[in-house]
């Protein structure tokens, strides 16, 4: 970012400085939209490009007056309301990111799902072979000679293609997000700065999940984490560096308001006991149990009162999502703010939800790219978070993976 504009930042940098306490530092799939990207066409824009994820952030928490640092970044280069892709979930959109692909592709399908060869998949599964169907930018930057760092990021903590980050750490949620930062400034003042890092905020997420999106509670969430940004900006400022950054700031998804009066009863539709439920909320991943598919099917697939049902085959191609094996026979999804429930695991409060239709608007994830190849001012439309890994690409001058997303849906942010 140019001294200019990160001077026009200091005043909210001062405000926002004021929250930190003192620390130490320490029906099938979409077809590939892109094209990978020749190096030829390249020029290095930057020795450091930092991708950020706020985890549940939307684009309109902007627009509470509680974060002057995001909100000047946004102002001072571009920004989007980013589509997700299906099921609008953490780990699907999170590897998605990082490879260009939709979830029907890398194969992270859901948060949970069931590999026919590797069983059950959860977030607390980490072994390579869940990761191996795609590949992630650390890995490529790695293997085109950039050191990378992961300050956490869903399959970061694994070794992908016989590759790891130079810098990882293991996901510990209780680390502050000073912390978290200050471990981003720790390895650029080590013996191998990366030239490609992430860092990751959850704490909008779980506010929004606990509380709902519009509950003073996730507010003062994300004004925590633009303090924690405006932290990280001192410290590539002391460091020199702040002219030469480019920091991509994302989410994963948005988030909608859910109560228990919105519930769609899976059990009134189908009993229970004829499928296997791998996960249920605003969108459910099921699984007849053998010898009762066509009365489970029968009884589930059609559109319903606030949700519709399909089998793999026929999710919509709007989706993304139905040819990867992992994807379980019948996908359903709620209405933006209604649920997919049963009694034996009922909705007792009110809060938030996020697994929805990426064309809600209530699944919006917030974009936003500031540095100095950037145009300030600009607003991108229609871009989709497929679009993220090739501008990364661009960023860091390497060729990047053929992925779902469009090159040129970035180029109106560039400046030429």
């Amino acid at each position: 970012m140019s001294r200019i504009l990160f001077a026009s930042l200091l005043p909210v940098l001062a405000v926002a400085l004021a929250w930190l306490p003192v620390t130490a530092a320490s029906a099938g799939e979409a077809e590939p939209r892109g094209q990978a990207v020749a190096v030829s066409d390249l020029r290095p824009l930057a020795p450091l490009t930092i991708l950020v994820s706020i985890d549940g952030f939307r684009p309109d928490y902007l627009q509470r007056g509680a974060t002057p640092t995001l909100s000047a970044l946004a102002e001072g280069g571009a920004r989007a309301a980013m589509r997700p892709s299906f099921p609008s979930v953490t780990f699907p959109n999170h590897y998605t990111l990082v490879t260009g692909l939709h979830p029907d592709r890398h194969g992270i399908v859901g948060n949970a799902f069931i590999d026919a060869e590797l069983g059950r998949f959860s977030m607390a599964r980490k072994e390579t072979p869940w990761w191996d169907q795609a590949e992630p930018l650390w890995v490529t930057a790695e293997k085109a000679g950039l050191t990378t760092g992961t300050m956490f990021w869903p399959g970061s903590e694994t070794e992908i293609r016989g590759v790891r980050p130079t810098h990882w750490r293991e996901f510990d949620q209780d680390l502050s997000g000073e912390a978290r930062v200050d471990q981003i400034l720790a390895w650029l003042d080590g013996p191998q700065p990366p030239a490609f890092a992430t860092l990751y905020f959850d704490i909008v997420d779980s506010a929004g999940h606990r509380h709902g999106p519009d509950a003073p509670e996730t507010t003062a969430a994300a004004a925590e984490v633009d303090a924690a940004m405006a932290r990280l900006l001192q410290g590539l400022e002391a460091r020199g560096l702040d002219a030469r950054t480019h920091l991509v700031v994302v989410a994963d998804h948005g988030m909608a308001a859910t109560d228990p009066s919105r519930v769609v009863w899976l059990d009134h539709l189908v009993d229970p006991a004829a499928l296997e439920i791998i996960y249920a909320g605003a969108a459910a991943f099921l699984e007849p149990v053998a010898g009762r598919e066509a009365e489970v099917e029968a009884a589930l697939v059609r559109r319903h009162s606030h949700a519709e049902c399909w089998t793999r085959a026929t999710i919509p191609a709007r989706l993304a999502l139905g040819r990867n094996p992992r994807v379980s026979s019948i996908v359903c999804a709620a209405e933006p703010g209604w649920l997919l429930a049963t009694r034996a695991r009922p909705v007792t409060r009110a809060g938030g939800a996020h697994g929805y239709d990426p064309a809600a608007p209530e699944m919006a994830a917030l974009f936003i790219v500031h540095g100095p190849a950037i145009r300030p001012g600009t607003v991108l439309e229609n871009l989709d978070s497929v679009d993220v890994h090739p501008l990364l690409g661009r960023l860091l001058g390497i060729a990047v993976p053929a992925g779902d997303g469009r090159p040129e849906d970035t180029l109106p942010a560039m400046i030429p």
